[in-house]
């Protein structure tokens, strides 16, 4: 799905929103931050498949999209640090029921699993 269908006003708002967390890492950013503001090595360290380039643009796009806030503290070395916003706040709310739904799915999958 292109970003570009996010800003489409004749879309679908549920893919008017996937369009903003689609991708491999959005949505486990999203969760990891509700917790607070985190540094991007913070982020790396609890995420160890995802690369330095690929959290930089998830991060970016998270951040052009209203999800997130950076901030970087004028130190050496630079401190950056980055949090949900409100509109970020209010997706993560959202999705609550969502990510509800996967895990009974995922019981009811091992439950499957095990019957056989």
């Amino acid at each position: 799905m292109t970003r570009s269908r996010a800003q489409d006003p004749n879309v679908c708002g549920v893919t008017a929103a996937i369009a903003v967390i689609d991708g491999k890492w959005k949505t486990v950013l999203l969760w990891l931050l509700e917790s607070g503001p985190q540094r991007p090595g913070e982020l790396r360290r609890k995420l160890p498949g995802l690369s330095e380039k690929v959290l930089t643009q998830a991060l970016r796009e998270m951040a052009e999209d209203g999800l997130v806030h950076r901030e970087v503290h004028d130190v050496l070395p630079l401190k950056t640090v980055y949090s949900l916003t409100g509109f970020g706040r209010d997706l993560a709310t959202a999705l609550a029921p969502l990510s509800d739904w996967g895990h009974r799915r995922l019981e009811q999958l091992a439950a499957a699993r095990s019957a056989t």
